[in-house]
């Protein structure tokens, strides 16, 4: 990210980093531990998107694109959904934004 983050923003950065690598996973990476930056082209939009409240469907639907035009996969809008809902709730309980 190009300019500071604050210590929450930087947490919640972290954790959706790890979301992505672990859960999302859409290549199958996550057991390799040279394969850690796989992901970090799309981590800064998925940050402001989860960061801003963009609706869970709308991130999900973000993920499946990447899946289907970056990777060439068939998106996997259940597993994106799950990811997404994962990003709103780091966002939700490192803000302590109610639901």
């Amino acid at each position: 990210m190009g300019s500071r983050l604050s210590e929450t923003d930087s947490e919640l950065y972290k954790r959706i980093e790890e979301v992505l690598h672990y859960l999302w996973d859409p290549i199958g990476i996550a057991g390799h531990p040279g394969a850690r930056d796989e992901y970090q082209s799309y981590l800064p939009r998925v940050f402001a998107m989860a960061k801003s409240g963009a609706p869970i469907s709308e991130l999900a639907k973000y993920l499946a694109k990447i899946e289907e035009e970056q990777m060439g996969l068939r998106p996997n809008m259940q597993k994106a959904s799950k990811v997404a809902y994962c990003c709103a709730e780091w966002n939700s309980y490192l803000y302590g934004l109610e639901k």
